[in-house]
């Protein structure tokens, strides 16, 4: 899914250090991929493994002490969330001819 503006079709330069954490979601975003689109589905992931961890703990499988604490740990695994949209990308660099 690209996005136009004036017609134009709008690239994103994604910062290296966001491209490597989404790529350890299976994620390989192209220069028109939207940082909305890429954390909505990052967004997405996170909120299934809280159901299933929270599901887990209803059907008794995991021990209610120490769940707050895998939470934790989700959210860390997650940190890209918590980093401002605007700084996934980078301005584009100019090339001269």
């Amino acid at each position: 899914m690209s996005e136009s503006y004036n017609g134009f079709l709008v690239e994103y330069c994604y910062h290296p250090r966001v491209l490597e954490e989404l790529s350890r979601f299976g994620l390989k975003p192209q220069s028109t991929t939207s940082p909305q689109l890429a954390k909505a589905f990052v967004n997405d992931l996170y909120r299934y493994e809280l159901r299933r961890l929270r599901s887990r703990l209803r059907s008794k499988e995991i021990p209610n002490q120490g769940y707050a604490a895998r939470v934790v740990e989700l959210r860390k695994k997650y940190f890209l969330l918590s980093v401002r949209l605007n700084l996934w990308t980078m301005p584009p660099t100019t090339l001269k001819r």
